[in-house]
């Protein structure tokens, strides 16, 4: 009898991706495990004929083998896959959804310890807060051990009890035909203990609930979305299991002033026309707290920019600094007096092409582009 095709087999197509392929492997070995269909003996074979089609495709090497000779690529020899190692390996890849696995941990303990669920904090910082770094102060409410039965769940004086079920190892061992599989103990819930009489106090939990003060050291240098970790200082573990971490995220508050691109700032100052003519200079505030002077020279227009060498952010973990970046508006005069329009209209009517060349340009363009458009129509 001719083997079926593996891609077929599996149900995806030569071009899969690496991640296509364990996904249907998955899906359809869950789908036909002898464990979930006891005494079915298709489903044996649909689940044998699954892990070997699966076992070749995963691997690059056999893959290609398999692309160009087929089946005959691993016949007479050709190391083509059995059930042994190569077999415990596939089974493996859907071990974890099967049996006993949650978020890349077993949740089955064989001493009863659990390590606590690790904690996220929220925390919004200045931006001068990320220049010079700081040491926060948070409260944080979390699990801690409980002090009544130093984490253990009993009640005090008396201690946990092997599971008689399980043996204390948490798991259980089922044999099925060829397949040895362990799962978590159903009465003491993988713990492997039992508590008989539990600690009034955390009602067997071994950690209870309070609020805690912490101090974060945030590092000079800070971006938006970085990430600290406070090992140890996440949720208690379960009857003295290790405990969790605590992840501060931090986010920058807005600023009235800068505007932050790494470890550049970037403002925007107005100027006036009078200034933007003739040139002069200001002073801008820096994010150390002390002010720096820039210059403006004669004919400067909008959204010239200025480089401050040196005035920007840390950046983290370095003695490197960015830079900052001025940006300057020219602001059109309002309000004006009778005195300042005469002025103005006077200065308008002296102007050239010499003191506003890119404006006379536009417009000797513009006339040059709609002269032409006449005289293409009277064609």
């Amino acid at each position: 009898m001719s083997k079926r095709d593996y891609y077929e087999i599996l149900g995806v197509s030569q071009t899969c991706t690496e991640v296509e392929l364990k996904a249907a492997y998955r899906k359809l070995a869950m789908q036909h495990h002898p464990d979930r269909n006891p005494g079915n003996a298709e489903c044996e074979h649909k689940f044998k004929e699954l892990s070997e089609a699966y076992d070749v495709l995963k691997d690059g090497d056999k893959r290609a083998a398999y692309d160009r000779f087929g089946h005959a690529a691993f016949e007479q020899g050709g190391g083509g896959p059995g059930f042994g190692a190569d077999f415990a390996s596939s089974f493996s890849d859907i071990f974890d959804d099967l049996f006993g696995m949650a978020g890349g941990r077993r949740t089955g303990r064989g001493n009863g310890r659990e390590r606590g669920s690790d904690l996220r904090y929220n925390m919004e910082i200045t931006l001068e807060d990320a220049f010079g770094g700081k040491t926060a102060q948070i409260r944080i409410p979390t699990s801690v051990t409980c002090e009544t039965c130093s984490g253990t769940g009993a009640k005090p004086g008396t201690k946990p009890k092997t599971c008689q079920h399980c043996g204390g190892a948490g798991k259980i061992r089922h044999a099925q035909g060829f397949f040895t599989l362990e799962r978590t103990c159903p009465v003491c819930q993988g713990r492997g203990q039992m508590i008989e009489d539990p600690c009034a106090a955390c009602d067997g939990a071994g950690r209870t609930t309070r609020e805690r003060m912490l101090s974060v050291n945030i590092p000079p240098g800070v971006e938006d979305g970085t990430r600290i970790r406070l090992a140890g200082e996440g949720e208690a573990g379960v009857r003295g299991g290790p405990p969790g971490d605590l992840y501060i995220f931090l986010s920058l508050a807005p600023h009235e002033f800068f505007q932050r691109d790494g470890a550049d700032l970037h403002c925007r100052v107005p100027i006036s026309m009078g200034t933007a003519a003739l040139g002069g200079d200001f002073e801008v505030p820096a994010i150390d707290g002390s002010t720096a002077r820039v210059k403006v020279p004669g004919g400067t227009q909008t959204g010239r920019r200025f480089r401050l060498s040196g005035k920007g952010m840390p950046v983290l973990r370095s003695k490197q600094s960015g830079d900052m970046y001025v940006q300057v508006t020219v602001e059109t005069p309002q309000n004006l007096s009778k005195r300042q329009r005469e002025l103005l209209a006077e200065f308008e009517k002296l102007s050239s092409q010499d003191t506003q060349p890119e404006s006379s340009g536009f417009f000797n363009r513009v006339k040059e582009f709609l002269d032409g458009m006449g005289s293409r129509g009277s064609q």
